[in-house]
């Protein structure tokens, strides 16, 4: 896998986990799921992304 599909795919275990914890732990996790679609629409847009570029320094390769 490249970074691009790290970074989707990171993304989506992180939504997917803040929604399960804010339906059966605590509704404040849900600020997490919001901050998590944020910075995707942010990278969206600026094409700045800290987790591609803490992922490339580890090796992971870019296309």
């Amino acid at each position: 896998m490249v970074v691009n599909d790290w970074v989707h795919t990171i993304a989506g275990i992180f939504i997917l986990v803040s929604l399960a914890l804010g339906l059966w732990v605590n509704v404040n996790w849900f600020w997490f799921t919001a901050f998590v679609g944020a910075n995707l629409f942010q990278s969206g847009l600026t094409k700045f992304c800290l987790l591609s570029i803490i992922l490339k320094k580890l090796g992971v390769r870019a296309q």
